[in-house]
């Protein structure tokens, strides 16, 4: 077994990627303090081919070094838009047709590996501050909550790990991974 070299992994270059369609997946990032989670953000969300984040609140947005720092040169690839308020990216996202999905514990969500997401569904996930989670008042406007599974003794997973969760779970299970 022998290691790819980066030239083998036909990656698409930026143009490129702009060019080609997207999963109609959309991420909504709700007060996020690190800007390196909002670099893996942009990151992993080069790596699905999704549509587009949405940094609001008090999240950081490029350019700025520490998000790129992670986000590895995704900022220039994955589209992006700053809002005040993660209520008003729920509102204009529902307005366009997406179900909006708060990632959180909550009574009632949905466990993640009883989500059948379909492929011709829009979806837009909202993932919140890393102490306080999701706000009550985007959870009250989100059509579902989604939750991840956990084992151990802690209650949360950091919100680079859960982005990659949930779009991986999606993009797979609804059948939307492009070769």
């Amino acid at each position: 077994m022998r290691k790819l070299a980066n030239e083998e992994l036909n990656r698409l270059e930026v143009e490129e990627f702009k060019e080609t369609p997207k999963n109609p997946i959309v991420l909504v990032l709700d007060n996020i303090r690190s800007m390196n989670n909002v670099g893996s953000a942009f990151r992993t969300s080069d790596a699905f081919l999704i549509e587009k984040i949405y940094l609001c609140g008090i999240t950081a947005k490029p350019p700025h070094r520490e998000i790129n720092k992670t986000a590895l040169g995704a900022t220039d690839s994955v589209e992006w838009e700053h809002l005040e308020s993660t209520l008003d990216a729920i509102e204009k996202l529902k307005q366009e047709g997406y179900k909006v999905m708060s990632v959180e514990q909550a009574e009632e969500s949905l466990s993640l590996e009883e989500f059948n997401p379909q492929k011709d569904e829009k979806y837009a996930f909202v993932f919140g501050n890393e102490v306080f989670g999701v706000e009550q008042e985007v959870v009250d406007k989100s059509d579902h909550c989604l939750e991840i599974p956990q084992f151990g003794t802690k209650h949360s997973l950091n919100i680079s790990v859960s982005i990659g969760v949930v779009l991986w779970h999606t993009v797979l299970t609804a059948g939307m991974a492009q070769k």
